[in-house]
C-alpha cells in the first residue's frame, strides 16, 4: 500500500464513538480490528523503510568511518512525519477499505 498518499490526519483527532461502531454493531470489536490492522501498517512501513536502509549499511562499522548520508537522513525524516499505524488504520476502517469477517457469526451461518 502506499502511504504517501493517505489521507490520514498527521495528530490526534477525536472521533464519534458511534461512528466507529456502525459497521460492526460493537465499539469494542471495532477497536480490535483497528488495531490489527494498525500492527499490519506498521510491520509493513517497518520492512519498507529497512529494505530502503539497508542500501546504505557498511559491512565495516567503526566509530571512526561513521559519516552523515543526506539521503539517508531524508528517508528518515519522511518515514518520521508520517501519520501513526493507528491513524492510518482508523482512516481505512472508517472509509471501508478493511477486510475484517467474524469467524463466530461465520460458523453459525455455516450450520
Amino acid at each position: 500500500m502506499d502511504y504517501k498518499k493517505t489521507n490520514a490526519p498527521t495528530n490526534t483527532v477525536t472521533r464519534n464513538t458511534m461512528e466507529l461502531c456502525n459497521e460492526t454493531g460493537n465499539i469494542y470489536e471495532s477497536i480490535a480490528i483497528i488495531g490489527k490492522r494498525a500492527n499490519q501498517i506498521s510491520v509493513e512501513i517497518k520492512q519498507e523503510l529497512s529494505k530502503k536502509l539497508q542500501e546504505f549499511s557498511t559491512t565495516t562499522d567503526s566509530l571512526d568511518e561513521v559519516f552523515e548520508n543526506r539521503e539517508q537522513i531524508e528517508i528518515s525524516r519522511f518515514y518520521e512525519k508520517l501519520p501513526k499505524p493507528s491513524l492510518i488504520a482508523t482512516e481505512e476502517f472508517l472509509e471501508g477499505k478493511v477486510y475484517f469477517r467474524n469467524a463466530a457469526q461465520s460458523a453459525d451461518t455455516e450450520d
